[in-house]
């Protein structure tokens, strides 16, 4: 009740919050269908209520904002049918039509009771964001670009982005493990958020982490295993399908549904339903090259011997043409030389008897020149007392004892004159 004072009529803050409320709910009635952003849903497990935060933007800044309140029993309806047709849970940061009454409490002010939401614009409105990622890829010129990259002709080396508890990372690890020819794979999990609103920026860190040792590995493969289509909406994210396009090796996506393939499938490398195809791809992919090798191998330990003994047969028959060729080269040679030592021995035996010739020449020549011989011809030689041949007069003196050899002996004398010639 107000009250007067100094003249003024004063009211409490009671008595204007009943008045807001009680014209609040004379001047709004009925239930009205409004669209915004479920900024945050703010669900509380304990009572199962949920105080929604619903915002409106425009060119990113908000414009209008207001609290909201959806009972326990109403969130179990309407999250049961975006679980049945959107695929996915009521979450957070998604654009809904929803169906609500406005109310005003004195205790916790305006507010908007959620009576309903419609599923089906919320699905029109992921459709869209779908679209306008697979618009701003293809207008980058990156949508088909993981596409091109070249596939290693042997995915030895795998990077997983998965969870380890999950069952499809397990049933991949089953069946890689298990393949009956025992080819063996390197296995690297690299563990992050794979549905809800966080898995965009975890799977985005891991491919980061992957790329600085981009050299360390094959493929990459994103997994996981359960859930049917709830909880996609991330992989329509634009940032994530954009890390996937751009990434520098082949990425490879089993994240376990069969319909309405997300953005990130669709730029990945190859997209499988479940991590056990993936498994099945990988181990086909080598097989197809270890089947040709092998049967190489059996060709080759096949036909070396008959290669061997093909070629043994060869050398025989070059070895028996040598050594015919060596037989008829040494007889031909053998002649050749039988001629060549007669004709050696005939130059030799010609080049003795004209040598014994000469030298019986020179015998005569040396015979002819004996000092005896030419003494026993009337010559004779003069020698000084010294014994020196006398060649020149001069050389000797009145008086000098000299000595004449002559045929029959030597004739003692002495110089009484010398007349030079």
């Amino acid at each position: 009740m107000s009250e007067t004072h100094d003249d003024r009529r004063v009211f409490s803050l009671q008595e204007v919050a009943r008045s807001i409320q009680k014209t609040i709910a004379e001047r709004y009635r009925s239930v009205y269908w409004i669209r915004a952003e479920m900024n945050k849903l703010n669900h509380y497990p304990h009572s199962g209520h949920c105080f929604p935060e619903l915002v409106e933007k425009k060119e990113g800044r908000v414009v209008a904002e207001m609290r909201s309140i959806l009972w326990s029993s109403d969130f179990q309806r309407i999250n049961a049918q975006f679980l049945n047709l959107v695929k996915e849970p009521l979450k957070d940061g998604i654009t809904i039509l929803f169906q609500a009454s406005i109310q005003y409490d004195p205790l916790y002010g305006l507010s908007l009771k959620i009576h309903d939401i419609d599923p089906s614009f919320a699905l029109g409105q992921l459709e869209i964001e779908k679209q306008q990622s697979i618009a701003r890829l293809k207008k980058e010129g990156i949508f088909g670009a993981n596409k091109s990259l070249p596939f290693p002709l042997v995915p030895k080396r795998l990077a997983i982005i998965s969870v380890e508890s999950s069952k499809g990372y397990s049933d991949f690890l089953q069946i890689i493990e298990g393949n009956p020819w025992k080819y063996k794979f390197e296995q690297t999990l690299f563990p992050a958020l794979l549905q809800g609103d966080r898995s965009v920026g975890s799977i985005r860190e891991q491919l980061a982490q992957i790329a600085q040792r981009k050299t360390a590995f094959d493929v990459v493969l994103i997994m996981r295993g359960g859930g049917g289509d709830v909880g996609l909406s991330s992989y329509n994210h634009y940032e994530l399908a954009a890390a996937i396009a751009r990434f520098p090796l082949p990425v490879m996506t089993g994240i376990g549904h069969s319909t309405n393939e997300t953005v990130s499938e669709m730029v990945a490398y190859r997209n499988a339903i479940t991590p056990s195809e993936l498994a099945d791809f990988l181990i086909q992919h080598f097989h197809a090259f270890a089947e040709p090798v092998q049967q190489a191998e059996r060709l080759l330990a096949e036909k070396i011997p008959q290669i061997l003994e093909w070629e043994h047969q060869k050398i025989e028959k070059i070895a028996d043409k040598i050594t015919l060729s060596v037989t008829q080269a040494l007889a031909s040679n053998r002649q050749t030389l039988m001629h060549q030592e007669w004709s050696f021995r005939s130059g030799v035996q010609a080049l003795l008897q004209n040598q014994h010739h000469q030298l019986r020449q020179l015998e005569k020549q040396i015979e002819l020149l004996d000092p005896i011989r030419v003494l026993q011809r009337g010559f004779s030689i003069t020698s000084d007392e010294l014994g020196r041949a006398v060649l020149d007069p001069e050389t000797l003196k009145t008086g000098q004892k000299i000595r004449t050899q002559v045929a029959g002996g030597i004739i003692e004398s002495s110089v009484d004159n010398i007349q030079k010639a």
